[in-house]
């Protein structure tokens, strides 16, 4: 059977949908990646006028999730983004919530990436602009990732930071060799977000996962709180372009794209990752069912951005950064052009070839059961399914985590 990520979700996804509970995005996930470029959304036909050859192209799905339909808008995102950063080395930090909170972010998915945003960004900006480090606003991006290598749930956000910021209308480099002391990023880092999460548990902002009790939150609490938080700084980087492209790969698209799946059989699928201890690209086999849980449980929360931009690099900031172009003694900010779509050629005799006819179906109505009267039926499971999870021990860091959320990413009662 071909190893593409469409096959597993066409072969396995009915069987898998009944058994589980499936948020609103999960579904109509799984549904896009099924449907992109089949007759299911309809096509295009286009015809040669001088040899009467004519070519049918299907429709992309155009969602997130899908690795078949990706490309153009990463495309995009990359040369916009590239032509924002500033002409000044920069720097990749990695900051990584600890695994023992996985399950209260399983319970309070938007809480916890916001204030994973909010807080890697506020520590950075905060030591930055103190006169001992820099003493200026710098430029930072941020983007968000769930995943680890082999799928499994390891939430942690990369900060693309400039090696240099503004003071006033004066541009400031770095008055050392290194961004920041790493030992003060990580006391800062983990001091903000357990703030911030006593805070709003104390206030009822926050669910507490269902398999802990007050005295499992008391004990995950004093564990993080006397651990030593992973953030990781590599750097620095000639103008920040290598690393905005290594983030443009895992923008869109999915947890995993087509070239890293190796084989399909009726039980199983294997997938190629490169290990992060010895940097050897290795299989990993998992069932069907296991797989499409890794993949599904990445699906973001539709309105969710994973990207953010912080300092010098906000869009209103345009002006700023054109003040430190300036000081740098570089050109203005170039405004990206998208390039024309290029005119499809006959295959045959090399003339354009001409639109004929299009058709089109809306996505809602793709599938048997995509129609939203299965809203009910989602929720249904996703109920059944908490239930079922909360009689079993909780899970650990390298486990496929339980899917049970609902149409905004919260947990439902």
């Amino acid at each position: 059977m071909e190893a593409k990520l469409q096959k597993v979700f066409l072969a396995g996804f009915e069987s898998y949908r009944q058994g589980h509970g499936l948020s609103v995005d999960q579904h109509r996930a799984a549904q896009a990646i099924m449907a992109c470029q089949s007759e299911e959304l309809g096509h295009e036909e286009w015809a040669c006028l001088e040899d009467g050859y004519t070519e049918r192209k299907y429709h992309s799905c155009r969602h997130r999730s899908c690795p078949r339909c990706h490309g153009a808008k990463t495309a995009e995102w990359l040369t916009q983004t590239q032509a924002r950063l500033l002409p000044c080395d920069h720097y990749h930090v990695v900051f990584t919530l600890p695994h023992e909170l996985n399950a209260l972010w399983h319970y309070n998915r938007a809480w916890c990436r916001d204030h994973l945003f909010k807080a890697s960004a506020e520590t950075l900006r905060q030591l930055l602009v103190d006169e001992t480090y820099l003493g200026g606003e710098a430029g930072m991006l941020s983007s968000l990732h769930t995943r680890g290598r082999t799928l499994n749930f390891h939430p942690h956000v990369h900060v693309l930071v400039s090696g240099g910021g503004l003071n006033g209308r004066t541009w400031r480099s770095l008055k050392k060799a290194f961004l920041l002391p790493v030992g003060v990023i990580k006391a800062k880092f983990r001091g903000k977000w357990l703030s911030w999460l006593n805070e709003a548990y104390a206030t009822g902002a926050l669910t507490r996962p269902a398999e802990w009790t007050e005295r499992d939150w008391r004990t995950v609490l004093r564990q993080v709180s006397r651990k030593n938080w992973n953030v990781r700084i590599q750097g620095g980087y000639r103008q920040g372009k290598a690393v905005a492209s290594y983030l443009s790969r895992y923008l869109r698209g999915g947890p995993i794209k087509d070239h890293r799946i190796v084989s399909l059989s009726d039980t199983s699928v294997t997938f190629r990752y490169r290990d992060s201890c010895d940097g050897i690209d290795k299989d990993m086999a998992l069932s069907r069912e296991q797989f499409l849980s890794r993949v599904l449980w990445h699906v973001p929360v539709k309105g969710q951005h994973n990207v953010r931009y912080y300092g010098l690099y906000r869009p209103p900031a345009h002006a700023k950064r054109q003040l430190a172009r300036e000081s740098l003694g570089a050109d203005a900010e170039s405004k990206p052009v998208k390039p024309d779509p290029a005119v499809p050629q006959c295959p045959r005799c090399g003339s354009p070839l001409f639109h004929r006819a299009s058709t089109r179906r809306k996505f809602s109505s793709i599938g048997s059961h995509s129609r939203l009267e299965g809203r009910n039926f989602v929720q249904q499971d996703v109920q059944a399914d908490r239930v079922r999870a909360s009689r079993h021990r909780p899970w650990h860091a390298d486990e496929t985590p339980p899917l049970f959320f609902g149409p905004c990413g919260g947990s439902l009662t």
